[in-house]
């Protein structure tokens, strides 16, 4: 086998080629673009046996994509991207001085691919349709967020000089907004704004109400304010209207690349899966397929995905003391699409909701139990993605032993809050009593239904509210009748 170390610049790569016994066969600076990667092909031949194949020679680079990569996984190299943390915590381990060059860098990554190879990810094999939907998902999303940085800027120019128009526009990005502050960029030019003109603009963008806003507007425009000097008012003036001209165009750029990004996700074989995911829409799925890939062999299990999303926790322990803690060395684009979906989940999925319930009972707050739900959510996506099948609610919640099931002595029969069927546990939580209840889940004609097997099942139940002199104090109910009974009305209120 033969090790490449490569240290890549924008316009030359630093090589170094080793054998196995980490013997420096030869380095070189070659240039970027075809010469270099011919002239690559060439030393590595040199070294390479005839019986060698463009498997057994390991390339270790700071990067996982750009043209130099793809051509290396184009010969048929195994390549490894490592993270430059890495390659500078193994430089240390040689050298103490803290002294760096490229040449040492390519030496290191050399050593790195020839002796740890075990432990670095090779460069997945994503198809040309993942990698379309990965570059217009993050194109898309950058302009989102360049969108939102010139809206606040167009937010602290307007509240230096024209506090009026913040109160007038609730969202500055809004195609009504954008016209009228284009017409009227300061508090002289807007009071002298007409209905109509407010009107029409409101009616482009398809607005409701139309009369009621356009009233709003001109009131809000028109109220008595702190003026700038004129000199420093027309600079400001310039101002907005640069940033509206700026923010209308991102608005447009969007919209295409939106297109572009459903067209190309739409074509994936793998987006039925996504969709089926709870609180997923085309644009989230697009993300995460993009950050995921759809290298099948990229992730060896639902951990080894969880860790890469960095959605499962680090645990730091020395001696007696052990902390757990969230990764924040993360894929921040996969972070911020993991999180929207677990907080649309929360609608979308009654298990992903009781599971979040079920933390917040615990005292966890809201941002840490949105983590813990993301981590898994990346799981159930895992194992629909490794099966190749859609995402079932009972299913996927169905490893949870806990469910409840809300019972009211005044309304018998109340359906389940929470449906696993197959599964056995305690259930409680309605809203007067609480009742403890072991009991089995199961698919009665496709309806998870509560079933009972034994005649006589104790409950501990608190009776009544909490009162000064009643703290919860419970009783024992016994349920009473035949097991045929219970069967027929699962639901059945306990005697006490």
């Amino acid at each position: 086998m033969l090790f490449v170390g490569d240290d890549w610049a924008e316009d030359h790569h630093d090589i170094e080629v080793q054998d196995e016994q980490g013997r420096v066969l030869a380095r070189a600076r070659l240039p970027e673009g075809i010469a270099g990667i011919t002239r690559l092909h060439a030393l590595i031949g040199q070294f390479a046996g005839p019986d060698t194949e463009p498997g057994e020679v390991a390339v270790g680079i700071e990067t996982d994509r750009g043209l130099w990569v793809m051509a290396l996984r184009a010969a048929g190299y195994t390549v490894y991207a490592i993270n430059p943390r890495q390659v500078a915590r193994y430089r240390e381990r040689h050298v103490t001085s803290g002294a760096k060059s490229d040449k040492a860098d390519a030496h290191t990554m050399a050593d790195m691919v020839r002796t740890d190879s075990h432990q670095l990810r090779p460069v997945a094999g994503d198809s040309a349709e993942a990698q379309a939907i990965k570059v217009a998902a993050r194109v898309h999303q950058t302009l989102i967020w360049e969108r939102t940085r010139q809206v606040q800027r167009l937010r602290h120019q307007l509240r230096e000089y024209f506090p009026a128009a913040l109160e007038a526009f609730e969202d500055l990005d809004a195609p009504d907004a954008l016209e009228l502050l284009a017409k009227a960029p300061g508090p002289a030019r807007a009071a002298r704004l007409t209905r109509a003109q407010v009107a029409a603009a409101l009616k482009r963008a398809r607005r409701r109400d139309i009369a009621g806003k356009t009233d709003a507007i001109l009131a809000a425009l028109r109220v008595e304010q702190l003026d700038q000097p004129q000199p420093v008012a027309a600079v400001y003036a310039a101002t907005v209207s640069s940033l509206t001209v700026i923010i209308a165009a991102l608005n447009g750029e969007i919209a295409k690349m939106e297109q572009q990004v459903t067209a190309c996700f739409r074509r994936h074989p793998d987006a039925a899966i996504y969709l089926s995911q709870p609180g997923i829409g085309e644009i989230l799925g697009a993300r995460e397929l993009g950050e995921f890939g759809d290298d099948p062999h990229r992730y060896a299990s639902a951990k080894a995905r969880k860790n890469y999303a960095a959605t499962s926790p680090i645990t730091r322990q020395s001696g007696k003391k052990k902390i757990v803690l969230a990764r924040f060395i993360r894929n921040d684009r996969l972070a911020d699409a993991l999180h929207r979906q677990a907080q649309s989940a929360l609608r979308a999925s009654p298990g992903a909701r009781a599971y979040y319930d079920e933390q917040r009972d615990r005292g966890l707050d809201h941002d840490a139990v949105l983590r813990a739900l993301s981590n898994r959510l990346v799981g159930i996506l895992h194992g629909c993605l490794k099966t190749g099948t859609l995402y079932d609610e009972a299913t996927a919640w169905s490893h949870r032993a806990k469910f409840r099931v809300p019972l009211d002595n005044q309304s018998p029969g109340v359906p389940l809050r929470t449906l696993r069927p197959g599964t056995k546990g305690q259930a409680g939580a309605c809203p007067d009593r609480t009742r403890a209840i072991p009991c089995t889940v199961r698919a009665v004609n496709g309806v998870p239904t509560v079933v009972r097997t034994a005649a006589s099942v104790p409950v501990a139940c608190p009776i009544g509210r909490s009162t000064p002199g009643n703290h919860g104090h419970s009783r024992t109910a016994r349920y009473t009748g035949s097991p045929a009974d219970m069967q027929a009305d699962p639901l059945r209120q306990p005697t006490f």
